[in-house]
This record gives structure tokens, sequence and C-alpha cells, in this order.
């Protein structure tokens, strides 16, 4: 394998850009790799295990861009090199005035905003980990609130940033905070919703899409979906964002019910929280994901899965009885697998899934492995090889280094999926899709194909491969959800209608094999 690095110094493109261009280089290559990062020591470090990190890139500055391609033939990868530098190169579309001069800073595009009717109240941020902090102060010193997509930030940053929103009386979105929607306006990876009564408050991106687009399925709305980042809730950070967007919710009219998805805060952040919602006697639908379901005050909801947040959120909502239902599998779909096929493999693109898919595998009696395993003892000791049952976060660090996320690429899901179908022990194969702005165009269509040859593989060793699906999204997302679920269903998957239905019949079906076996 060749592998071959250019560095660029001095050179910025947000996350989803790079991931746009290395998602073009592999299409349009025969490449293994096309990473384009930061490099940033924690970035470096995941090129080092990777094996990636040449001798002459380690000394690059974090403020340098690097563009990391390995493939098999020498000339291929230099003109992948030579189309890198291209679209980075290339010039963004030009709109009005030709003499219109870019502002270079957050101050100068603060101050040119003689409108004040049309005044910005929000900046979007994404630049290197090691410079976000700095940026995202900027903006609250401005009055601006901040939706911070960038990672990689020291947590110690993070706590003095939200410490002086706090202060300013702006919230801090992020950072590594992958969705919200403010006023009907969806950022990051959000989908088309209505608007409506119900307001969101996520410490989850996955987990955030899911119920927001699972309200909308059941005719209901959302005012707002507030993401926080995902370490809000640490004892460090004090849930600052969490408090402040549910002040926020609590004080807006058109907010009727407030929903929270989050895994477990620290002990000293659920009380503040809780004890906000009583106080504030809005309904309230709290899912942490794994904690305990006991409410505090008849109006707050505890639930157990994001179903289950979903249906009692658009419940309050319509004004009917709080009262949480689950679907049950209870007539499994009759397939037939060969002796010694008995474990299932769980290949996610979303986080949140992938946790509340362990959390539903144990309570019916099933312990699956994993790159972000529920206990310590049960994380994979190589990760790039299942053992018994296994559910996988693609989305994870551990995967996305030197390639694009799996909800804009599906390469790496696919190679897994592939190296699952050879396995002669596995019979259920969990998917999800997910639907939405930034989001893979197509891609059930992608994934089709690749479903037919594992199931093909498995048919030559008389094996059956199930695969269970399921989709998040709406039939206003630009891939249309009934068009993905449609290309799923004819392609022999067993549909289910959101995450927490999927994992159940999932491990429903392995564990009937283990019953009547």
């Amino acid at each position: 394998m060749q592998i071959r690095t250019l560095t660029k110094p001095g050179f910025y493109k947000d996350s989803v850009a790079l991931m746009r261009v290395a998602e073009a280089l592999l299409k349009q290559f025969p490449l293994q790799r096309a990473t384009l990062v930061m490099a940033t020591p924690a970035n470096k470090d995941i090129l080092t295990e990777a094996g990636l990190l040449e001798a002459h890139a380690a000394k690059a500055s974090p403020a340098d861009l690097l563009i990391v391609l390995a493939g098999d033939d020498p000339s291929v990868v230099d003109a992948a090199g030579l189309k890198a530098e291209e679209l980075l190169n290339a010039k963004p579309p030009q709109s009005g005035s030709a003499q219109q001069i870019v502002p270079k800073s957050l101050a100068m595009a603060v101050a040119r905003q003689a409108d004040e009717t049309l005044k910005a109240n929000l900046a979007q941020i994404s630049v290197p980990g090691i410079y976000a902090a700095g940026e995202a102060l900027k903006a609250v010193r401005q009055g601006l609130h901040v939706f911070l997509f960038s990672d990689n930030v020291p947590l110690e940053q993070e706590v003095i940033v939200k410490q002086a929103a706090q202060q300013k009386g702006v919230l801090v979105m992020g950072p590594d905070c992958g969705t919200a929607i403010i006023n009907g306006v969806p950022m990051g990876f959000a989908n088309v919703v209505r608007r409506g009564s119900i307001g969101f408050v996520a410490a989850s991106g996955t987990g955030l899409q899911e119920v927001t687009t699972g309200v909308h399925n059941a005719g209901a709305g959302v005012s707002h979906a507030l993401g926080t980042g995902g370490r809000d809730l640490y004892a460090e950070v004090g849930g600052i964002t969490m408090l402040q967007g549910l002040d926020l919710l609590i004080h807006d009219a058109d907010t009727k019910v407030i929903g929270i998805v989050s895994k477990p805060p620290a002990p000293s952040v659920t009380k503040a929280v809780l004890r906000k919602l009583q106080d504030a006697r809005k309904p309230a639908v709290v899912l942490f994901l794994g904690a305990s379901d006991a409410s505090p005050a008849p109006h707050i909801h505890m639930v157990r899965t994001l179903e289950g947040a979903t249906a009692l959120c658009a419940a309050l909502a319509r004004g009917d009885a709080p009262k949480v239902v689950e679907a049950e599998q209870d007539d499994l779909p009759k397939v037939s697998f060969k002796a010694g096929q008995r474990y299932l493999r769980g290949l996610y693109s979303g986080g949140t899934f992938c946790t509340e898919a362990q959390l539903l595998a144990r309570e019916l009696g099933m312990r699956t492995w994993s790159n972000v395993p529920l206990e310590k003892s049960l994380r994979l000791t190589n990760l790039h090889q299942s053992q018994e049952h296994t559910m996988i976060d693609l989305g994870d660090d551990d995967f996305t280094v030197g390639k694009p996320h799996p909800m804009i690429d599906q390469t790496t899901r696919i190679e897994r999926l592939l190296q699952e179908a050879r396995d002669p022990q596995v019979a259920v194969i969990l998917l999800d899709l997910v639907l939405g702005y930034g989001a893979h165009a197509d891609p059930a269509g992608e994934l089709v194909p690749h479903l037919n040859t594992a199931r093909d593989l498995a048919k030559k060793d008389g094996r059956t491969l199930c695969v269970v699906a399921f989709a998040c999204g709406t039939e206003e997302d630009p891939q249309v959800r009934s068009a993905q679920e449609r290309k799923l269903l004819d392609a022999g998957c067993l549909l289910a209608v959101n995450s927490s239905q999927a994992a159940r019949l999932a491990v429903k079906l392995v564990n009937h094999i283990a019953a009547v076996n």
C-alpha cells in the first residue's frame, strides 16, 4: 500500500467540508484511504494508531491541514493528491457585489449589520479544536448565541466558555454539537420537521434527530431542538447549556411540552435538571438512557427508550393521557437459520442508537460487546473484529479517522457488513439509516447492492442472513423516508419503524434461535 501525505501549512477548512472532499476522492479514485484532517495532536495520535502518519507529517502544526492518501497504485495516489488540491482551492460561488468585502472576524461581521431588525444573534463556529473556544468566547462577548460544531475542545475550555455565556445570558450549543433546530431553522445534521409545541434539549445528536422526526411522523411538531454537546452533563460542566436551554423552553410561549434526551448525567446535574422541571410545571418527558425511570413529580415522565420519549411527547402535545406505549414484536417472522448461526451484529452510524440497542439487549438477557460498551469489561479487544453479539458505533472516532462519518460515506459500514456476512456464526445484522441535511443523498440506494452481495455470500454457504433496519427521517427530508424504506424492503430487509423496535426485533430473533436450539 502506497501512502502519500500532503501538508498545507496554515490552511483551514471545517470538518464537514473536509469530509465532502474525502468522499469525492473515494468515489473518483480506487483508494483505500482518503484522510483530510487538521494536524492537531489528537488527530496525529489517531493517524499514528492507524499506521498513516508519515515522519514529515508528524512535524506539522495544529494550524496545518494534512491530506493522507493510501492506495495500491502510486499513480492513482498522485492523481488523487492533485484532485484534492483542486477541490480544496476551488473558489466558492460569488454572490452580490464583486466589490463586497468578506468579514474577517466576528466583530467585523456584527459591526456591519446596519438593520437592527434583522441583526444576527447566533454564530455557527467550526474551526480546529485548539481555536474553537477562543472564537466561541469572541462570539459570546458580542452577545451571540453559539452553535459550536468543532470537536477536540479541551474540557476546561468548554467550562470557561459556557460560564462566560451563562453570565452574558447567551447559549453555547456544543462543542461537538451536530444537530439543532432554532425557530424552525435546521443546523448541522438536522431533519425537515414541522413547527409545533414540543421543545427538546439533548446531549445527543442522533437521539435528537430520532425524537424530532418521530414526533413529526406522529403528527406533532417541534418548537426548538437544542443540542448541548456530549459533555455538558458532566459534573465539571454542570449542565450549563442543558439548564439554560430548559429556561428558554420554559419561558417560550410556543413550547407546551419539554423533552430531554441524554445519557445519564452526573448525579448533581440530574438533581438540578429535575428540580428545574419540577418548578416549571410544564409537562416534561425525560430520557436518561440507562438510568432509573422513577418519576419525581406527576408532570415529569421518565422513559426508557427513544420510542417511549417520542410517543409520550406526541401524546402530551395532543392532550392525550400520558401513557407510554411501546410496541412489542410477539409474532416474529419465520426465518430458517443454519446450525451454528447464533450471533447478532449491529452496525450503527448513530451513537445513541448503539447505546440504546445495548440497553434493550441487556433487558432481554443478551450480553453485547462494543467499541462504546455499557461496561468497560465488554469493550472489544479488537475493534475491527466482532466477538459473539456485537454492537458497533461506526461514527465514533475509532472508525472515522481518515474517512467521513458513515452518515455521509458508508464505505466503512459496507466493508464491515461484508466482513460479518462471511462469518458463519452471524444470523442477524442490525442497521440504521440517518436521513436529513448533510447526510448521504441516497443511503439505501448505495447500501442495497452490498446487502445483496452479503446475502449471496451467506447463501453460497447454505446460510440465511437476516437484516433488520430502520430509517431516521421524514417524508420531507431530501432523501424521502418512504423511498428509502421501500428500497430496504425490496432488498429483503425486515423494516422497523424506529430504533427501539429495530433493536428489540433483532434481539428477539437471535434469542429465538437460542431457544429452539
